[in-house]
């Protein structure tokens, strides 16, 4: 170290927010990402992938600003830079070894030994450089180098002793391409193949606990999730996962109106109590994004910030938004009035109201028309109710998983009752709850029963309903007027 005199100044990096981290919540985004820049490709292929914040997603699944084409680019930016929460698991559906084209004799100029190919999914490993006329082939290492920029170009850099000399000026170049237009809505979908024991697609969704250890609440899929059958496979896999399980999801519908909207989700058969379904898109800082980007983490974050308990609805919780969006592309501003056109269809939208919210308490079994004269059960019907229904059974199969083939004792039936009568109690008192008891009746444990191997808990739990109506009865006095007014007489 050499000998400092006199005054110095160092500059580091400027550090980013790290999202808020929820405990309680994990989502599961599945769609396509541009692995040809991941530092495993192979590793993120049909795999689910947990991810902490925007820089590791970056690292393991390579980024674009091509959202179309690249759909769980748009998650990671919602996720990790607007709405701030995490952690999200990837689920990646493009296959280089299906989803991709080849080309040939790629012409590309080179300035100072260095030449770019302005084309994105460039598999680098795939990467042949060849003198102008094809009849060299260059060595890569020895006489050149190749690595991404921040847009997703290979930059070629030629070596010093290599073969391309100073006065090359032209090269041929080919290689293999992501082609993200391959990838169908059956390949998000995906599947299981017993032959080979490999899942793909949304069904990856039964390795996510086994593999991470953590319980998948969240499932969504930006970009694909407005199809019907893409929407279906994610309502069928929120139920007993793991054959344990339940979880919730988040559908787009499409349409440049209201009407078209909620036509879209009545024609899509879009109405299971375990769906969340959004319109319009949103735009934040000039981006366009599926609401259900933005309400996935949103459900995420305001877990984390109430003790990871997701009794609170996401709706009214302010969201970063400059616009509504149509799918024709156009702006559009929705007050309360329009908003609760949508929620009474079971669709979550945004309005703006003294800045932009997220608006929307039921999920998407909802109908006003039916159910203003038919009460729908409130853990079907409620958001925050429902969540809460299988976050509590998620939780209670996991704090007893342990107790399962013990001996049927009056200890563990006592264990069991009374620890959770005390959990109940500290959520409650918390106000998480309005209360909760749980009982093992006789009446509903026979001794058939019992000598089969079966014990049985009956609980009855009061979860907080959101307060989506608030009224206030304004009436004018004339009384409090005239003693306003004569109230230095007796």
């Amino acid at each position: 170290m050499s000998y400092k005199h006199g005054i110095t100044v160092q500059e580091n990096p400027t550090t980013l927010e790290q999202p808020i981290e929820s405990l309680s919540s994990l989502q599961v985004a599945f769609g396509t990402a541009p692995i040809n820049m991941a530092e495993d490709i192979d590793a993120v292929v049909n795999k689910p992938i947990k991810i902490q914040n925007y820089e590791e997603a970056k690292a393991k699944l390579g980024y674009s600003d091509n959202w179309e084409s690249y759909t769980l680019c748009e998650v990671m930016d919602a996720s990790f830079r607007q709405i701030k929460a995490g952690p999200v698991v990837f689920v990646n559906v493009i296959d280089p070894e299906m989803h991709k084209k080849s080309v040939s004799a790629e012409s590309i100029e080179i300035v100072e030994k260095e030449a770019k190919i302005e084309k994105e999914g460039i598999l680098l490993d795939s990467l042949v450089l060849k003198n102008k006329d094809g009849a060299t082939t260059y060595v890569k290492d020895t006489d050149y180098i190749a690595d991404f920029d921040n847009e997703g170009n290979v930059v070629i850099s030629a070596l010093s002793g290599g073969a391309i000399t100073d006065s090359t000026n032209s090269l041929q170049a080919d290689f293999d391409q992501l082609d993200p237009s391959k990838v169908t809505n059956e390949d998000v979908i995906g599947g299981y193949d017993s032959t080979t024991n490999e899942y793909k697609g949304i069904e990856t969704v039964s390795t996510i606990f086994p593999k991470l250890d953590s319980v998948p609440t969240i499932l969504f899929a930006p970009g694909f999730s407005k199809d019907t059958a893409v929407g279906a496979a994610l309502a069928s896999k929120s139920e007993g996962i793991n054959g344990s399980f339940k979880t919730e999801n988040v559908l787009d519908v499409e349409g440049n109106s209201i009407d078209e909207a909620i036509e879209d989700k009545y024609m899509k058969i879009f109405e299971d109590k375990s769906s969340m379904v959004c319109w319009p898109k949103v735009k934040i800082r000039g981006k366009v994004y599926w609401l259900s980007s933005i309400l996935a983490p949103v459900l995420s974050r305001t877990d984390a910030e109430n003790g990871d308990v997701p009794y609170k609805s996401p709706s009214n919780k302010r969201v970063p938004v400059e616009a509504g969006v149509t799918s024709d592309g156009k702006e559009m501003f929705l007050d309360q009035l329009l908003g609760n056109r949508l929620n009474g269809k079971g669709i979550v939208t945004a309005i703006n109201m003294r800045g932009w919210r997220i608006w929307g308490n039921n999920t998407a079994m909802y109908d006003y028309d039916i159910h203003q004269y038919e009460v729908p059960d409130p853990k079907d019907r409620f958001i925050a109710v429902r969540r809460m229904f299988n976050w509590w059974g998620n939780t209670f199969i996991l704090n007893y998983f342990d107790e399962v083939d013990d001996p049927t004792s009056y200890r563990l039936i006592e264990n069991a009752v009374d620890s959770e009568n005390i959990r109940a109690n500290g959520f409650q008192a918390r106000g998480q709850i309005a209360g909760a008891k749980i009982e093992f009746k006789q009446s509903e444990n026979p001794t058939s029963q019992i000598l089969d191997g079966k014990i049985k808990f009956t609980q009855k739990i009061g979860f907080l309903t959101p307060a989506k109506e608030i009224e206030n009865e304004l009436e004018f006095d004339p009384t409090i007027l005239t003693n306003s007014l004569f109230r230095g007489e007796q």
